[in-house]
């Protein structure tokens, strides 16, 4: 192993095919020598990844994870400090929900030069590319980001449900399919109107993009008969009344069929 320490890149890939990429984030994947990937960035962008580069999966499918997540920090660690340029590539930002922060710390403490790449958050991107707007002024002044990942019911949960079901803004809720059903009832157990509007958005940004639109009170029951499946972004709030189906949009997002 060489002494000469390499560099690793933080890389978040959008939300959704290489026109989402950043020009700092090509340029960065282009020059890796090893890219650590999971899937959450789509199937375009990682069949541009560079063929020079040694490609390792290291995607979490479900409850199944390729590797765990002290194995790619390790990982990380280990081809840096043989010198190479490394790339953490993920979907979205690599501070939204995505570890990042938790591999930066890993790299300062092996001493290990990092460089984050901000990425294009799906939890804004994705709502608006089916006329979903976060903030308006008509009904939302705040949004709050949260992980769905977590049981809303466990005793000691890092949410505040009640303060969030109170809230008047937007609830972007990103890896929340498996919890839907739960999270929904919990809104409306702690104050959230049942007839809320609410949007689950499957594989944003991407040509088999899908939405499901409904209510606090029926969400569940339509995303379980629809077969909704992750990634996606669920939205929760009057900005869903926005909402316009692909053949009303005047300009649709950018895929690899319509460019």
């Amino acid at each position: 192993m060489s002494d000469t320490k390499g560099q690793v890149f933080l890389v978040g890939s959008g939300p959704g095919g290489c026109g989402m990429l950043t020009i700092r984030a090509r340029e960065v994947i282009d020059q890796a020598e090893v890219i650590l990937y999971d899937q959450l960035p789509g199937e375009e962008v990682l069949a541009s990844l560079p063929k020079t580069a040694e490609l390792i999966d290291v995607g979490k499918y479900g409850d199944k994870h390729t590797r765990e997540q002290n194995e790619i920090e390790l990982l990380m660690v280990r081809r840096a400090k043989e010198g190479k340029r490394v790339v953490r590539l993920k979907g979205g930002d690599p501070f939204m929900f995505g570890r990042g922060g938790e591999e930066l710390e890993t790299c300062r403490e092996h001493g290990i030069q990092v460089e984050v790449v901000p990425g294009v958050t799906s939890a804004i991107a994705v709502p608006a590319s089916v006329g979903i707007p976060v903030t308006h002024r008509k009904w939302a002044s705040q949004v709050t980001v949260i992980t769905g990942n977590e049981d809303p019911t466990k005793e000691e949960s890092a949410i505040d449900w009640e303060w969030l079901a109170r809230s008047r803004g937007t609830i972007v809720i990103l890896m929340g399919v498996k919890n839907l059903p739960v999270i929904a009832q919990t809104l409306i157990k702690f104050g959230r109107d049942p007839v809320t509007p609410v949007a689950v958005i499957e594989r944003g940004l991407r040509p088999d993009q899908r939405e499901t639109i409904g209510t606090l009170a029926t969400i569940a029951d339509l995303a379980a008969a629809a077969g909704v499946r992750p990634p996606a972004v669920i939205v929760v709030g009057g900005v869903v009344s926005m909402y316009k189906s692909d053949d009303e949009r005047m300009v649709r997002p950018p895929t690899p069929e319509n460019q």
